[in-house]
């Protein structure tokens, strides 16, 4: 192998095995965009928190509970990754607004 990288798949010969990897495929680009979904709204809260605004920061936290346990009711996340990170929010969203 002479090119660098990632060695050529071998496409698969059995019919369900074609099948997985078109099924394969979707379910990864699904799952992607939740996780990126998820990011985004976790760090929306937190640069809210840095920025200061009280108001807004609750407003995002409100979403981004959502979010997050749709993403950890399907398993993208772990469920208690999802309760961790939801009380750090949570914690830094209520400091904010005893700091004021």
């Amino acid at each position: 192998m002479a090119t660098g990288g990632k060695p050529k798949k071998k496409n698969p010969r059995l019919a369900s095995g074609r099948k997985r990897v078109r099924q394969d495929v979707k379910i990864n680009a699904a799952n992607t965009s939740l996780r990126s979904k998820y990011r985004t709204a976790v760090k929306n809260v937190e640069k809210a928190v840095v920025a200061g605004d009280k108001t807004k920061a609750s407003e995002l936290f409100a979403k981004a509970q959502s979010i997050v346990d749709s993403v950890a009711d399907k398993g993208i996340f772990h469920k208690n990754k999802a309760a961790r990170d939801k009380s750090r929010l949570s914690a830094k969203v209520k400091a904010l607004a005893l700091a004021a």
